[in-house]
């Protein structure tokens, strides 16, 4: 079986929705700038829900893309070792781009998301039911914190983004609607505030 590796620059994305790697094969390493001291507890709760297939990776001295650099030596020996593995880089940071284009080139498979959502693996299928659809919506932007969509037309584009087909304009103009009906969200002059709570109520 093809393992699937997740790489987390914790130093530009703190993911809230680690556990939906739960019940995939994947292994997880989180990168941890050296004057980050903490982590949430639902982070260290998943990690350790994760078990052998989890580590913290803390970078032992500061600097310019230190922690960049640490990820990338970890792909290469990690690619080195299992060459049939897929690598998942989770960072907003292009800067990444760059190194995933010649390992590409190389012929390491590796990919760069800017959310867990976004691993092809874990996108939600077209078929899924209303209510399935919906959970992994709201999964994922609780996961993304502070920085959920503001635009109605930024939260249609990265609804999209999350399932393994595109979504039609319709079902899109939907989805929106069933969240806005169940109150997780609310609609004004094309601004969204939420209130992803009211869905485990």
């Amino acid at each position: 079986m093809t393992t699937n590796y997740v790489l987390i620059d914790f130093e530009n994305v703190q993911p809230r929705n680690l556990d939906i790697l739960r019940k995939h094969p994947f292994r997880v390493l989180v990168f941890v700038g050296s004057h980050q001291g903490k982590v949430p507890f639902e982070l260290a709760e998943a990690m350790q829900q994760l078990g052998a297939e989890a580590q913290y990776v803390k970078i032992g001295g500061s600097g310019k893309n230190a922690l960049d650099f640490h990820l990338a030596f970890y792909i290469g020996e990690l690619s080195a070792r299992d060459p049939g593995a897929w690598f998942h880089i989770i960072s907003k940071d292009t800067g990444f781009d760059p190194l995933v284009k010649h390992l590409r080139d190389r012929k390491i498979r590796v990919m760069r998301e800017k959310d867990l959502a976004e691993i092809p693996a874990l996108r939600i299928p077209k078929a899924a039911s209303g209510d399935e659809k919906l959970d992994a919506i709201v999964r994922n932007l609780i996961g993304r914190g502070q920085s959920r969509p503001r635009k109605v037309k930024t939260l249609a584009n990265t609804i999209n983004s999350l399932f393994a087909e595109k979504l039609g304009e319709n079902e899109l103009a939907a989805l929106i609607k069933s969240m806005q009906d169940q109150k997780l969200i609310q609609v004004k002059n094309g601004n969204v505030s939420y209130s992803l709570e009211r869905k485990n109520q």
